[in-house]
């Protein structure tokens, strides 16, 4: 193993908390909806791959980096305060940004696995980590959620 693979599953890490503490926020935010049923369960889901992939890093003996992690955390909180159009309240670009952002992680994490899989060459070294069950588990979470993306990206950018 390379320091290179260090640094980058660190890094991957630090996006994964992001992608995380991204889908709990949307999820608090359209609870009592269908979009925040399907949140509660995509949410729980990014929580299982975030404890997954700790679990390769530490069997790679790989300590996460808890600088990277803390400042992820940080931006996520602040990015919070940016202007949504509305002044106090959710407003249906707030919605559409967190779907989009969501689905640009899943997307990425899809991605992930099979680089770790393959180009890591994990799937030889650690081969009770089913990394074809977790790309498969990432594009459900895209089918998941990419009809409320769309319903959110109309309803927030359409002109009237």
């Amino acid at each position: 193993m390379t320091n290179f693979l260090g640094i980058y599953l660190k890094d991957q890490l630090a996006l994964g908390v992001a992608w995380r503490e991204l889908a709990r926020r949307s999820r608090g935010s359209n609870q009592d909806s269908e979009l925040g049923r399907a949140l509660e369960l995509v949410s729980a889901e990014i929580a299982e791959d975030v404890d997954t992939f700790r679990t390769i890093m530490r069997r790679l003996g790989i300590r996460p980096d808890p600088v990277k992690v803390g400042m992820v955390m940080v931006a996520e909180r602040i990015g919070r305060l940016k202007p949504n159009g509305r002044l106090a309240s959710y407003s249906p670009l707030s919605r559409f940004e967190e779907l989009e952002f969501l689905v640009m992680g899943l997307q990425g994490k899809k991605q992930l696995w099979g680089t770790l899989r393959d180009l890591a060459g994990l799937g030889t070294s650690l081969p009770d980590i089913d990394f074809d069950a977790l790309i498969d588990r990432a594009e459900h979470q895209l089918r998941t959620l990419e009809p409320y993306r769309v319903r959110a990206g109309v309803e927030a950018l359409e002109l009237r």
